[in-house]
């Protein structure tokens, strides 16, 4: 067995559910158990680490592979510890099946996890190091809920030429993705009683209409906005909710949006336009930010930076990719990190009850890195 399905093994059976997911002092929340299980590992290896403290009990773990020599760059690699919630305790419990490993996080992220830290024991064990790259392995928390643990790393005294961000992209080199922005639209109506809904005004069918124009004149036009790697921006209306009972006529309607964004368009611009197209269709409603108390832009850095480049051939990748999915990439970039995801995994076996990573990415997600460590000075 490798040293990354092991370690992956180890990994799983650590719970580290984001807090967010799970009732107050549930025993399962938190990346504490983890970040204690890395820096230990770590230590044994001889390498630098600490703790960045985020929340209380919930720390960025840094841990760094110093150079041979004066530190003229410094390339991150940067995974989260937390996981979505679980079906069952069972996802705690590792199963290597069918050159599959199975568990909470196999792919999301603690797939990443392993091969980025069995890359860089594997570099510190080498008689030969970079002589004048520093690599840094910073285990964030709080990707599943707030981003809170990028948004800190991103505002600490730690730059960085080039971070590469562990998310399940199938070990593509990814350097554009989506922004995401959840909204809550609400209609007022007049309330009246359900024998005589002409006396009243129905919040519910206001909204109704609203939604109808959304999923489908908003989301046509929203097509027609073309990005090279990220195909189009996107609108989702998830939830609905209105009125208390079915004989009072509703006099308030609430709907809560997803509208992915593009590199290019910015959070207020976006509030703009939707509530510019609602009112030119002759509707009234009013809106709120429900997620984002910080931004989360999109994705777009230059696939022609040197070190992007060299990553690029040593996935023997010619062109770069893009993801619909929100990430902390994002963030790092947003705070001046150039920034790209690569990982092992797909995304569509994340956060669902049998989530898998398969052990040949594992292993050639370790190769990889392998290979672009040796292009580096």
């Amino acid at each position: 067995m490798s040293d990354a399905i092991q370690l992956l093994l180890e990994l799983i059976a650590l719970p580290s559910v984001n807090p967010a997911f799970l009732p107050a002092n549930d025993s399962r929340a938190g990346e504490k158990r983890v970040a204690d299980f890395l820096a230990a590992t770590a230590g044994r290896a001889g390498l630098d680490m600490e703790f960045q403290e985020v929340f209380p009990n919930r720390a960025n773990l840094i841990i760094r592979l110093r150079p041979a020599g004066r530190i003229r760059r410094r390339i991150l690699l940067a995974p989260h510890m937390d996981t979505v919630g679980v079906v069952s305790d069972d996802q705690f419990s590792p199963t290597l099946k069918n050159d599959r490993v199975y568990g909470r996080g196999a792919c999301d992220t603690k797939g990443s996890i392993a091969v980025m830290l069995t890359s860089l024991l594997e570099l510190a064990r080498a008689r030969r190091r970079p002589a004048e790259t520093e690599i840094v392995l910073v285990a964030l928390v709080d990707e599943e809920n707030g981003q809170t643990g990028s948004r800190f790393l991103a505002r600490s005294v730690l730059e960085a030429d080039l971070a590469i961000v562990g998310e399940p992209t199938r070990l593509r080199i990814v350097t554009a993705h989506k922004g995401d922005l959840w909204l809550q639209l609400e209609t007022r109506g007049k309330a009246a009683h359900g024998s005589r809904p002409e006396l009243g005004r129905n919040a519910v069918h206001l909204m109704a209409q609203i939604v109808h124009l959304l999923e489908t004149d908003y989301a046509r036009g929203l097509r027609r906005r073309r990005h090279a790697l990220l195909r189009h921006a996107t609108i989702n209306v998830g939830t609905i909710a209105g009125g208390r009972q079915p004989n009072i006529v509703p006099d308030r309607c609430v709907i809560r949006v997803d509208r992915r964004t593009l590199p290019g368009e910015n959070d207020p611009e976006v509030k703009r336009e939707l509530m510019s197209f609602i009112r030119r269709r002759g509707f009234s409603a009013s809106m709120i930010d429900t997620k984002n108390e910080e931004p989360a832009p999109p994705l777009e850095t230059d696939p022609r930076l040197p070190l992007v480049q060299q990553f690029l051939r040593a996935a023997g990748q010619r062109k770069p990719a893009g993801v619909d999915f929100f990430s902390d990439a994002g963030v790092l970039a947003a705070g001046g990190i150039p920034s790209v995801l690569f990982g092992p995994g797909d995304i569509a076996q994340a956060h669902t009850a049998d989530e898998w990573v398969a052990v040949r990415q594992l292993e050639r997600g370790v190769d990889i890195l392998r290979r672009f460590w040796a292009t580096l000075p």
